[in-house]
């Protein structure tokens, strides 16, 4: 199985993971937007620094199981939309952008390791309340299981059973 998120401070966690490759496949799955929409959000993506970013989520649409959301994300269920800049653009390696108005950057890093690529997902400037906390890292956790999914040629699972599933886990290990 893989790691769990680790959170480095109250207000930035990481998460790794090990994909199929090649790298220049997994960084088709981070900038274009008929891909990234398989796995996290479609929506524009500047290529270059001071790029706009626009993803657009659809979480019930993630798989061929479609799954209301929880009441608590019930606000979420006809779509949302995060905007950001993006601030490191180094094809096919690193890839960051903020992540809304005020919920911090995202960096991708990904790295060759033969015929996998390493990836290390960084969210810095986090709100370090323990509702933010538990949402995005079991957010994150969800939308990297549906990348792997992907790329692995699996039947994607659906988004809102494993987020809630992971974010009683979470709760539990942050509390």
């Amino acid at each position: 199985m893989e790691t769990d998120v680790q959170f480095k401070s109250a207000t930035t966690l990481t998460v790794e993971r090990t994909l199929p490759g090649p790298i220049e496949r997994v960084w088709a799955y981070l900038t274009d937007p008929d891909k990234r929409a398989r796995w996290l959000g479609g929506g524009t993506l500047g290529q270059c620094v001071g790029g706009a970013v626009e993803i657009h989520f659809h979480h019930q649409n993630l798989s061929g199981h479609k799954q209301p959301a929880p009441e608590k994300y019930r606000h979420l269920e006809n779509g949302a939309t995060l905007t950001g800049t993006i601030t490191r653009f180094e094809p096919p390696h690193v890839l960051a952008h903020t992540w809304g108005e005020n919920e911090g950057e995202v960096t991708f890093e990904l790295s060759e390791d033969g015929d996998q690529v390493h990836l290390l997902l960084t969210h810095r400037k986090l709100p370090g309340d323990l509702d933010t906390r538990t949402s995005v890292a079991s957010g994150w956790h969800t939308h990297l299981g549906i990348l792997i999914e992907e790329l692995n040629g699996q039947a994607r699972s659906a988004f809102w059973p494993r987020h809630t599933a992971l974010e009683a886990h979470y709760r539990k290990v942050l509390a």
